[in-house]
């Protein structure tokens, strides 16, 4: 199992037993997410589940969930998956959440920069068009990992950025 970990701040590979802990943490994910898509919570206030979560822990060789912590406790998560049909990514950050409480700690900047570390090759991370707080991280992320080195992109249909980048080798 994968383990990174840093003073009070860590991240592990999910296996299966900790799954909900995830579907869990989407829940507040989905919610700042209502801020840029249109998503509402069914009869029992709850989020629609995310789309195939559970193959990330049916394609293991391919998908990759993680747990950022704080402190020993869950402070979000990070979803990445190994592309093939991309010819300008090997890596790609599908979502990545951290908990309000700890943004502006460095906690996310951290975990990105430890994930991009550990699978080494060709980056793509997105953000939707709207979400500029998103967007003015990773940029800030990818701008200080790279050195400036990386390609950003407007997606269609949505418009959404992506940035293009390598991983360093230490």
């Amino acid at each position: 199992m994968i383990s990174i970990q840093s003073e009070r701040k860590g991240i592990e590979l999910v296996p299966r037993r900790k799954q909900a802990v995830i579907e869990n943490l989407m829940q507040l994910y989905l919610y700042d997410f209502t801020k840029y898509l249109d998503i509402s919570v069914n009869d029992k206030g709850l989020f629609p589940p995310y789309p195939d979560l559970d193959e990330f822990w049916k394609k293991r060789d391919r998908r990759f969930p993680f747990l950022i912590k704080y402190d020993g406790r869950p402070a979000g998560f990070a979803l990445i998956e190994r592309v093939t049909d991309d010819p300008k990514a090997d890596y790609y950050m599908t979502e990545f959440f951290i908990m309000q409480k700890y943004r502006r700690s460095r906690l996310g900047t951290w975990a990105a920069t430890r994930l991009f570390e550990h699978f080494q090759g060709r980056w793509k991370v997105t953000q939707v068009s709207i979400n500029f707080p998103a967007q003015a991280f990773w940029r800030k992320v990818i701008e200080a990992y790279t050195g400036g080195k990386y390609e950003e992109v407007i997606e269609s249909p949505h418009n959404n950025p992506s940035q293009y980048f390598q991983s360093k080798r230490y």
